[in-house]
């Protein structure tokens, strides 16, 4: 199915002309793994020229969207990197989440999320490249990345695309966490909503707008709005950005903040 003969990573289900896509690991608060992020492109290539998915709704299982990347992948990358004597694990991850979050960006269909519980790190990022964000007022949102010693590096320029340079540099440089309120504030998510209830009823009157457009106008106007501001060397800023991750995880900070969260203790700096 789109792809994929026996995803480990995803639920899928279509309805219709809407596909839903339900990130599954919840033990792990739907953490992306390099097995997610692969399910997740292929999906993403396989219904890019698919004209009967006009739609594709992005949730997490169990109560959260998305707390970013796999600390377990990062120690398994760090103990890669010190077999092969240099960083190319860490620049293969984090590229190919700029690759996917790229094809979540410019898929033809229109992109819905719904936000809950944690939406941190790369699921920030997604949450920027939605084109409909829905969110329970008590999600959380954060960009954790300098906190653990790394940098935002494939999310960075999205996030600045969705929310302006001045918002981002102080999210991205505090770090700090906040809920669905603030993030329609400041213009991550369109829609707060107070209860479950009210959040399914709202994707549901979405659905139904989606439903009315003209699938063919829509893939066209989303094209046109992408063009409209599209940056030329995106593809150079992100290879750039994920050398300059595999630096920052392979350093100093980036190895004790990984160990800080995971023997849920503060890092040094923050003592």
């Amino acid at each position: 199915m789109f792809g994929l003969d026996n995803p480990q990573t995803l639920r899928l289900q279509q309805d219709g002309a809407v596909l839903h896509m339900t990130m599954n690991r919840p033990d792990m608060r739907n953490a992306m793994s390099e097995l997610m992020l692969r399910e997740m492109s292929q999906v993403f290539d396989a219904i890019k020229d698919d004209l009967t998915v006009r739609a594709v709704i992005l949730r997490g299982a169990e109560g959260h969207f998305c707390a970013g990347g796999d600390i377990k992948d990062m120690a398994a990358l760090r103990a890669e990197a010190m077999s092969a004597g240099n960083q190319d694990g860490y620049v293969r991850f984090n590229r190919a989440f700029g690759t996917l979050i790229d094809k979540v960006n410019h898929a033809p269909q229109v992109v819905v999320a719904v936000l809950e519980g944690a939406v941190l790190g790369g699921g920030f990022g997604l949450a920027c490249v939605s084109d409909v964000a829905l969110a329970r007022d008590t999600a959380q949102f954060g960009l954790p990345e300098t906190g653990l010693g790394i940098i935002p590096a494939q999310i960075a320029p999205f996030v600045v695309q969705r929310i302006g340079l001045t918002q981002a540099r102080r999210l991205a440089l505090l770090g700090n966490r906040f809920d669905g309120h603030e993030a329609a504030r400041i213009g991550i998510v369109h829609e707060v909503h107070d209860s479950d209830d009210s959040l399914n009823n709202a994707l549901a009157t979405v659905l139904k707008q989606i439903r009315r457009a003209a699938p063919h106008a829509n893939r066209v106007t989303k094209a046109l709005l992408h063009n409209s501001t599209q940056v030329s060397d995106l593809n150079k800023t992100l290879d750039q950005a994920a050398i300059q991750f595999a630096a920052a995880v392979a350093g100093e900070e980036g190895i004790e903040g990984t160990m800080a969260f995971v023997q849920k203790r503060l890092p040094k700096w923050a003592d």
